[in-house]
């Protein structure tokens, strides 16, 4: 699924060059979450860099990226939470597809109970009913 226009122009910084057409191919060509996963990846090496960046060899803070890359950076994190919660929300699916009940999930999860975990995959599907209406 490739990112909304919001994502993508917020990842200016993060976008390697010499991105090809294919990159932004339709979520018709690529596996589900295959786009999100890759956003996500370019994502976390920008931010990387920017914080590999941010010190020096000894360890004391340099200043070698400038505002607009930290304002960048900043941007990313309520595009990179909503792909997150897109790629759990798929991976749950999956999985309940694939015959795994609220329990099992739940133990996956690191949570205690069906319930804890039923009710997580419900508030990931309200919060990305509600994004995708435009109420968030």
């Amino acid at each position: 699924m490739p990112d909304d226009p919001q994502t993508t122009a917020r990842r200016g910084p993060a976008a390697p060059a010499g991105r090809s057409p294919a990159d932004d191919a339709p979520a018709s060509r690529t596996p589900p979450g295959g786009a999100l996963a890759a956003g996500l990846q370019q994502d976390i090496a920008f931010l990387d860099g920017l914080l590999a960046g941010a010190a020096g060899p000894d360890g004391t803070a340099q200043h070698r990226d400038t505002d607009e890359g930290v304002a960048a950076a900043l941007g990313l994190f309520e595009g990179m939470r909503t792909a997150l919660d897109r790629l759990e929300a798929q991976v749950v699916i999956e999985a309940r597809r694939r015959g795994m009940d609220w329990r099992e999930i739940a133990g996956h999860q690191g949570m205690k109970s069906s319930q804890a975990a039923s009710q997580r995959y419900q508030r990931l599907v309200t919060r990305l009913e509600e994004i995708r209406q435009g109420i968030r």
